[in-house]
């Protein structure tokens, strides 16, 4: 497979990895907390809007594609956040199989 080339240069966008834990309430129910892994930076770059379902309604979802550095300790149960914006990993994988970069597809949350 040939070396696909990346601009380290183009990763100029901090981001914060974060990683969720449920930790049980004091009336027992579960609550989803999210700490955060590491600060890292990135290229964001917009793919466009789509619509996931939900039951029988349509929701409008923004999705991303988010390249970084390659990591062996991220997958699709974390997130990042940038600011107040926040971006569910969904997809992960290395462009090239070189284990310089990964590209992870991620849906914008609240948007």
């Amino acid at each position: 497979m040939a070396t696909l080339f990346i601009d380290p240069g183009g990763l100029n966008q901090e981001l914060l990895l974060e990683k969720s834990s449920v930790l049980a309430g004091e009336a027992g129910e579960l609550e989803e907390s999210w700490s955060e892994i590491a600060n890292l930076w990135a290229q964001i770059e917009p793919v466009g809007p789509g619509v996931r379902l939900l039951g029988e309604q349509q929701l409008a979802e923004l999705s991303h594609r988010i390249t970084l550095r390659h990591r062996a300790d991220i997958s699709t149960s974390m997130r990042f956040r940038k600011g107040a914006r926040i971006f569910q990993i969904l997809t992960l994988y290395d462009p090239d199989e070189t284990e310089r970069y990964l590209v992870a597809r991620v849906s914008e949350e609240g948007r």
